[in-house]
């Protein structure tokens, strides 16, 4: 397997889709970076190079921010939402859905399991 910037890429797979498993390179961003250094996407990772990889990995690190970099810029802003205690943020340190969706029905991944609130009635003893 290739490494691009820590990230292993598989030998079996084309370069444009190879390249998306690197966070937050996408299909677009990968044609654009493969079209800089002059590669067909359809070639297969095992086929290029060792120059051809360092020129791939070259032009990812300068023109785009990816993987701890890119994780870390996320964290950040969704932490300021939830410092300047914007609806947003409130959302977020609910562990509620942000973008609107209802919460009456679905949002269990965001939710978790239901808590039952009912049936805690005791039985009452025969004597």
């Amino acid at each position: 397997m290739a490494r691009i910037l820590g990230v292993e890429i598989p030998n079996e797979k084309g370069i444009g889709v190879a390249l998306t498993y690197i966070y937050g390179v996408g299909d677009a961003a990968s044609a654009k970076i493969l079209k800089m250094v002059n590669i067909d996407p359809l070639v297969r990772v095992k086929d290029l190079d060792e120059q051809k990889l360092m020129k791939i990995a070259q032009v990812v690190e300068e023109s785009f921010t990816v993987e701890g970099e890119l994780k870390q810029e996320v964290f950040k802003n969704i932490k300021r939402l939830k410092d300047i205690k914007s609806y947003r943020g409130l959302r977020h340190r609910l562990s509620l859905p942000v973008r609107g969706q209802r919460t009456r029905t679905n949002a269990v991944t965001r939710k978790g399991r239901n808590i039952a609130v009912g049936g805690l009635k005791r039985k009452i003893e025969k004597t």
